[in-house]
């Protein structure tokens, strides 16, 4: 089991400079990855989704609940967030909240779990939910497409381009979350899909909001994403867009009552 002490840096902010990237090209969850986690959610009155980025995941829970506090560390993030009347968005860390205790009816954190000091952040969970409320996280893997060539295309980009360019903490992503410190009761899981048609541009766009082309640009002063687009291109297939699956794996938990 992976040990929060083991991992470089906790609660990192490695979105803000591109954050209206994330925000237009990011891909949005499906609905029956919540119809699921909400299947064990007795109740629907407040829920915090936690490092919320634009908001995607708070934004779908906002059909379900009364009121949604969604947080994120990154102010850019926060002011590209989809607004909802009833998701109310607050700048602070996850690990440290001013929330009242035992408030929350889920608790949830999407593609970003991995970026937490967990034991901090689980300290804060069963102090801000609800005896028997739920928590769940979950991320998702680079997409795949089905067209043998571009798949490959973009494996290598993934691994080779930018690879060493990734923080430590990618690992647990590319792990589906299963070696992430998570200290609440589990409860059944499955693994979902996210399902996309994009164009050529969409994927160029995608692949610029990942941190580690950040990080490459910072080592190098040059974006990998342009000198990788013609290979890229000579892939595309044919039509305008093409459909990609990507792979959704989820962890989710209750909070014991004796917390």
């Amino acid at each position: 089991m992976a040990n929060s002490e083991q991992r470089l840096t906790m609660s990192k902010d490695l979105f803000s400079r591109q954050s209206d990237q994330y925000a237009l090209y990011r891909p949005v969850y499906p609905t029956v990855l919540f119809e699921y986690i909400l299947q064990y959610v007795e109740n629907r009155k407040l829920a915090w989704d936690c490092a919320t980025g634009n908001g995607q995941a708070a934004v779908a829970l906002a059909d379900y609940f009364e009121k949604i506090i969604a947080t994120d560390s990154s102010e850019k993030q926060i002011a590209n967030a989809v607004l909802r009347t009833n998701i109310e968005y607050a700048i602070c860390k996850a690990e440290e909240t001013s929330f009242r205790d035992k408030s929350f009816d889920l608790v949830t954190v999407a593609q970003a779990y991995h970026w937490l000091d967990w034991n901090a952040f689980a300290n804060e969970v069963k102090r801000v939910a609800k005896p028997g409320a739920v928590i769940a996280i979950w991320g998702y893997n680079i997409p795949l497409s089905g067209y043998q060539e571009l798949d490959d295309e973009i494996r290598y980009f993934y691994k080779q381009v930018v690879g060493p360019y990734w923080d430590a903490e990618r690992k647990f992503v590319d792990e589906s979350y299963k070696t992430v410190e998570f200290d609440f009761p589990e409860l059944p899981s499955r693994d979902f899909s996210i399902e996309v048609r994009w164009t050529l541009d969409h994927f160029i766009g995608y692949l610029n909001s990942w941190s580690s082309v950040q990080h490459y640009i910072n080592a190098n002063g040059k974006n990998p994403v342009s000198e990788f687009f013609p290979r890229l291109a000579a892939q595309w297939p044919g039509a305008r867009e093409v459909e990609f699956k990507f792979p959704v794996f989820l962890r989710i938990g209750r909070v014991a009552a004796s917390y």
